[in-house]
C-alpha cells in the first residue's frame, strides 16, 4: 500500500451514497480525535492481496520482519465489500487495542487490528472514539 496525493474529501464524495454519510460521519469522529496527525488516502493491495482504499490518520515507523523500515498509519478507516473497517495499530500490553477494546464498541467483527461493521448503527461511535484516543495516548506515551 501507498500513500496517495488523492484528497480525502474528494475520496468520500465519490463513495457510494449507501455506505456515503456513514463514512462521512466516522471521518469526523475519528478526524476530531487525531486533529494536527496527517491525514492521507492510502491505496493498494493489503494484507490478503485485496485492493484497497483506506484513509489514514496519523503516521509511526515500525520494522518489519525482513528489517525493512515501513511508515504505516496510525488509525484507518475503509469500506469493503460488505462492511466497513477501522483499523487501529496500537499496541498496549502486547495486545492490539483493536483486540481488547473493539469487541465494546458493538456488534462487530474484531481482528488483530481491525473492527468491522456493516453500518454505522450497528456501533456506539462514542465507545469508538474512546478507543481511538486510548490508541493516541498510547502511541504518544511511547
Amino acid at each position: 500500500m501507498e500513500r496517495t496525493n488523492q484528497e480525502v474529501d474528494a475520496f468520500l464524495r465519490a463513495l457510494p451514497e449507501d455506505v456515503r454519510d456513514d463514512m462521512v460521519a466516522l471521518h469526523e469522529a475519528i478526524s476530531g480525535v487525531m486533529q494536527g496527525y496527517p491525514v492521507s488516502l492510502y491505496e493498494g493491495a493489503l494484507w490478503g492481496g485485496t485492493h484497497q482504499e483506506i484513509i489514514g490518520y496519523g503516521t509511526y515507523r515500525y520494522t518489519r520482519s525482513d528489517k525493512q523500515q515501513v511508515e504505516w498509519f496510525l488509525v484507518g478507516l475503509a469500506v469493503q465489500k460488505n462492511y466497513l473497517s477501522v483499523y487501529v495499530n496500537a499496541v498496549e500490553g502486547r495486545k492490539y487495542l483493536a483486540e481488547t477494546l473493539g469487541p465494546d464498541v458493538g456488534k462487530v467483527k474484531v481482528g488483530k487490528s481491525s473492527i468491522s461493521f456493516r453500518r454505522l448503527q450497528d456501533i456506539d461511535v462514542g465507545k469508538l472514539v474512546e478507543l481511538v484516543e486510548r490508541a493516541r495516548e498510547v502511541t504518544e506515551a511511547g
